[in-house]
């Protein structure tokens, strides 16, 4: 294993564990942001806004949960208290299109994500996520995850 590659798990195993913070029942997402010199600039995982109580109901309800939700990279990048200009996001998750939109325009240049299926209904954002990364130059490397 390379040394790119033993960082490259080292931040994976980190937002898997920034993930077990999310209290979504179903897929529980974290993302870490990392600067070039490999110090951990910001953290994220998907939930609700500050301040909005995470309801079980709500948490319930998809389309209640879509609604409030704030996906984890996108977390990542608004709580950070710098620039994330020329970073690397790693995420549990495969990002969406608008979390790709995201991404592109705070200035990150790699996402480093766990390969895993992708849920049907997920597909479509998923391709144009690819696309909007891809033509903007953002470097997309996905990792297999641990047996």
């Amino acid at each position: 294993m390379t040394v790119t590659e033993k960082w490259d798990r080292r931040f994976l195993d980190m937002a898997e564990l920034v993930a077990s913070w999310s209290k979504d029942p179903s897929t529980k997402v974290g993302a870490v942001i990392v600067r070039p010199d490999k110090t951990v600039c910001s953290v994220g995982f998907n939930g609700f806004p500050r301040g909005v109580p995470d309801a079980e109901e709500w948490l319930l309800d998809r389309a209640t949960k879509y609604a409030y939700t704030v996906h984890a990279e996108m977390n990542a990048i608004l709580t950070a208290n710098e620039p994330v200009r020329g970073a690397t996001i790693y995420t549990t998750f495969h990002p969406c299109a608008c979390c790709a939109a995201s991404i592109v325009q705070a200035g990150i240049v790699r996402v480093v994500v766990l390969a895993d299926a992708t849920p049907e209904r997920w597909a479509d954002s998923f391709a144009a996520a690819g696309s909007v990364l891809a033509l903007a130059g953002v470097s997309v490397d996905l990792i297999e995850r641990r047996a």
